[in-house]
């Protein structure tokens, strides 16, 4: 059976486990182009299988395994790493030339709506669900479908503060399982301000319903799964990308003051490494949302381009010794920046071969809650600067009596190091040139997949291809 590239075709019934296998025999009548959801979700372990899956599919490689955080940093960090690589679809954005068939591109769109296809198929079987999982099963799938819109919206739109959101276009909005090709099958692009107002929606209901909900999965532990904060966290994370500054601080006070997670007592601590690269690690007390990478799903992809070759990475970016300069001298966070057995200056965070991947932790929310409070001189939870001395004092820094706007941005800057593709998101949200481009350059939006446009008319590709 043809397996047909384009996400409006795929059909996606089962887990990611079991998703898209081939007929069992072949000679088999049935038609190919549609499967009857009736005969594949009748149970409440149907459901959750396909939660699961959706869980499952977001770690791959390709999107929160790592490359939707790698692909913004590679195009914006030139004066930050030295990029040492082969790959041609990353060199492509090293050197923001990103063509229309780049690899990278075409398979994390691809992955990205199996997953949102997936989480549908969650939302369109609640009924199935008993009463007890309901509520976890429909919050945890908008959880993944609102943080899969956020991140494909900043990565194939222009940013929120370059033109016309309402005008600006995104991606398709597809929200329902797709079951049979038709007519139907055939979205046009939603503007940016759609899909984020979809993605907003989406953890908004996420939040409350997980709200005193235990986001556990059978014996698999809660840790790994979304809950109430995690989608308080995010909506924090778009809000300051828009600059709606008091909802920004709002929902980050909510995070800190529940008291569920706190920073761990040593930077470095928050990206363990246990010595042997086939050990996981599960989420510290900081995590407030990570994926799990595990064998079965592949390698975290950080440590497969960050990671020198003593950890099991193939080293391809190094970073460079001017970066280090920003630092201040005692800085505690200069523990995960050394020098491998070659003589090349490495970011240690992903030395662990299936460490997690950090979607967005705790010291992220104390740095939104300042910088929001700051432009707004509100002290909603705490001043400006008792938050970034709290990031200062992890660090082992001296405190500061007050902060101005500059400083804020640059704990964010070296707290956040080549995490969250903030190299090239914060440079578009604060208006920075990224190299030698504009922030609203045209080179730093993805384009619309050469595949994507041949299999669906409506598909209208950005400026610039």
């Amino acid at each position: 059976m043809k397996k047909l590239r384009s996400y409006i075709k795929i059909i996606t019934v089962v887990s990611a486990i079991t998703a898209l296998t081939a007929c069992k025999k072949q000679l088999d009548l049935k038609p190919h182009d549609q499967i009857d959801a009736t005969d594949a979700i009748t149970t409440d372990k149907d459901v959750q299988s396909n939660l699961i899956g959706a869980y499952n599919r977001a770690g791959l490689s390709y999107i929160y395994g790592g490359d939707v955080f790698l692909m913004p940093d590679l195009m914006a960090s030139q004066s930050v790493v030295k990029w040492n690589g082969t790959f041609q679809a990353l060199t492509q954005m090293v050197n923001q030339a990103v063509t229309i068939n780049n690899g990278y591109v075409d398979n994390y769109w691809l992955d990205a709506y199996r997953v949102n296809n997936q989480a549908n198929y969650v939302l369109a079987n609640l009924d199935k669900a008993t009463a007890a999982n309901k509520n976890s099963y429909e919050g945890q799938a908008k959880f993944l479908r609102g943080l899969m819109y956020f991140d494909m919206a900043r990565l194939f739109g222009k940013s929120w503060n370059d033109g016309d959101p309402n005008v600006n276009l995104a991606v398709p909005i597809v929200l329902k399982p797709t079951t049979i090709i038709g007519a139907d099958s055939y979205p046009s692009r939603s503007t940016v301000a759609q899909v984020y107002a979809q993605a907003i929606s989406d953890l908004i209901t996420a939040k409350a319903k997980l709200q005193g909900v235990e986001a556990k999965v059978d014996d698999f532990n809660p840790t790994f799964f979304a809950n109430s904060y995690s989608a308080g966290a995010i909506l924090a994370r778009i809000y300051l990308q828009q600059g709606q500054y008091a909802k920004a601080a709002a929902e980050a006070d909510t995070v800190i003051q529940s008291g569920k997670y706190s920073l761990v007592t040593n930077y470095a601590d928050e990206f363990p490494f246990p010595n042997q690269n086939a050990v996981h690690v599960d989420n510290t007390k900081e995590d407030i949302f990570a994926i799990q990478v595990t064998a079965q799903q592949g390698v975290n992809d950080l440590n497969t381009f960050y990671a020198s070759s003593d950890y099991a990475g193939r080293g391809d970016i190094s970073v460079r010794s001017t970066f280090l300069d920003e630092f201040e001298e005692g800085d505690g966070r200069l523990a995960v920046y050394n020098e491998d057995s070659g003589g090349s200056l490495q970011v240690d965070k992903f030395d662990n071969l299936y460490g997690n991947v950090h979607v967005i932790r705790l010291a992220e929310l104390y740095l939104i809650r300042a910088e929001a409070n700051f432009r707004l001189n509100t002290s909603t939870g705490a001043a400006p600067v008792d938050d970034v001395n709290v990031i200062r004092a992890r660090a082992g820094l001296t405190a500061l009596s007050s902060v101005v706007l500059a400083d804020i941005l640059k704990e964010r800057r070296l707290e956040l190091a080549f995490e969250g593709g903030f190299f090239l998101h914060d440079a578009k949200r604060l208006k920075q040139n990224v190299g030698a481009l504009p922030y609203n350059s045209p080179k730093l939006v993805f384009p619309i997949p050469l595949v994507e446009i041949n299999a669906n008319k409506n598909l209208k590709q950005n400026d610039g291809y």
